[in-house]
C-alpha cells in the first residue's frame, strides 16, 4: 500500500517520546511508503515539575496531544500507553497498539547493583507512587525520594553531585532499551518483586475517529497479543477507578508466550496478575486470574472486583490523606 500524503505525527519533545514516535513513523513509512512529519507538542507533564500525584497523573502527558489531534494540527498522536486515561474520547480511536517492549521496571544502582544489595538508609529515586510503594514493601529500611524529569535527568541523580546524589533510581526498562541505555541497568526487577504499571512498555497510536484513511494506514502496526494484554490491564484500572499515578500494578500475558499463536498452536487464554498497595508499602491486595483470549476486558473487570472485595479501595484511598 502506498500513498502520496504526508502524515503529521504529534509527539512530546522529550528524547524518549521522540524515539518512540520515530519507531512508529518508521513502521508507517516501511509499510505504506507514506511520508511523515513529526510535530513537537508540549504537555503539562513536560513543564510542571510537581509530583505526578499532585498534578493528577492521569492524562498530564496526553491532553495537549489529543487537543492537537482534534483540532486537525496533527493526524496521529503517539503516547506511552500507560499514560492514557482509561476512558477513550468519542472523537478519537486507538488505531494501533504496536508490539510491546519489555514491561518490567529497572533499577540503576551503580555502586550497589541490586535492590537487595542497597544498604539500610539508601536513597532510591522514583516519581511513581506505584514504584515507591513496592520499593518500600521490599525494602522498608531505605528512603524513597520523589523525583521528576526526563530519563537523562533521573539517571544523573545516581552519578551527579554528592549533595543531591541518590543511591539508586527506578525507571521503566522499556524506555532505557528504546534510548539505547539498557547497559546502565544494574537489575531488571521481576514482576514477582515489582509489578509494572498497566500498559507499561506499550505504545498507543491514536487518530481521529472519523479519519478512516489514517486508521487503515495504522492498522498494520497493531499487534493482537499486545492489544489483548493491555485491554485486560486497562479494564482492571478503569474498574478500580484508579489513575496512572495510583499504586496499582498489573501485567497480562497471552498464555504460552508472547503471541496469539505459540509453538504453531493458537493460544486461548490470558493470564492477569495485579496488586494494589498502600502508598507506604505496608499493606497490599494481590490477585491473579486467567480468562479467554476473546474477553480481556471482562477478565480485567472481574479481577478488579476481587481486588476491591479484598480491600483495595481503602488502600488506594490512603494516598489522599
Amino acid at each position: 500500500m502506498t500513498t502520496t500524503r504526508t502524515l503529521r505525527i504529534g509527539t512530546r519533545a522529550s528524547a524518549l517520546a521522540r524515539v518512540q514516535t520515530t519507531l512508529v513513523a518508521d513502521a508507517i513509512r516501511e509499510d505504506s511508503g507514506c511520508a511523515v512529519e513529526l510535530v513537537d507538542v508540549t504537555t503539562r507533564g513536560d513543564v510542571d515539575r510537581a509530583s505526578l500525584a499532585q498534578i493528577g497523573g492521569t492524562g498530564v502527558f496526553v491532553a495537549a496531544l489529543r487537543e492537537r489531534l482534534l483540532d486537525g494540527s496533527v493526524d496521529v498522536a503517539v503516547h506511552s500507553l500507560k499514560d492514557l486515561p482509561t476512558t477513550m474520547p468519542d472523537r478519537l480511536r486507538l488505531a494501533a497498539v504496536p508490539v510491546r517492549e519489555d514491561p518490567r521496571d529497572a533499577l540503576v544502582a551503580p555502586e550497589y547493583q541490586t535492590l537487595a544489595g542497597l544498604p539500610p538508609g539508601a536513597r532510591v529515586g522514583t516519581g511513581s507512587p506505584r514504584r515507591a510503594a513496592q520499593v518500600r514493601a521490599a525494602r522498608p529500611d531505605v528512603t524513597v525520594v520523589d523525583i521528576r524529569g526526563n530519563v537523562d535527568t533521573r539517571l544523573k541523580r545516581v552519578t551527579g553531585a554528592a549533595e543531591d546524589r541518590l543511591d539508586a533510581v527506578v525507571l521503566a526498562y522499556a524506555g532505557l532499551v528504546r534510548l539505547g541505555r539498557a547497559d546502565e541497568v544494574t537489575e531488571v526487577l521481576p514482576p514477582e518483586l515489582m509489578l509494572p504499571a498497566p500498559g507499561q512498555g506499550a505504545l498507543a497510536v491514536e487518530c481521529r475517529a472519523d479519519d478512516e484513511a489514517t486508521a487503515v494506514l495504522l492498522k498494520a502496526l497493531d499487534d493482537e497479543s499486545t492489544r489483548v494484554s493491555v485491554a485486560a490491564e486497562r479494564a482492571l484500572l478503569a474498574t478500580l477507578e484508579a489513575g496512572c499515578a495510583a499504586p496499582v500494578g498489573a501485567l497480562a500475558t497471552v498464555a504460552g508466550g508472547g503471541g496469539v499463536r505459540t509453538g504453531g498452536a493458537a493460544a486461548h487464554n490470558v493470564d492477569l496478575r495485579a496488586v494494589v498497595f498502600a502508598p507506604d508499602g505496608t499493606a497490599s491486595v494481590r490477585r491473579t486470574a486467567t480468562g479467554p483470549l476473546g474477553e480481556p476486558e471482562r477478565l480485567g473487570r472481574e479481577l478488579a472486583a476481587e481486588l476491591l472485595a479484598g480491600g483495595a479501595a481503602a488502600l488506594m484511598g490512603e494516598q489522599e490523606t
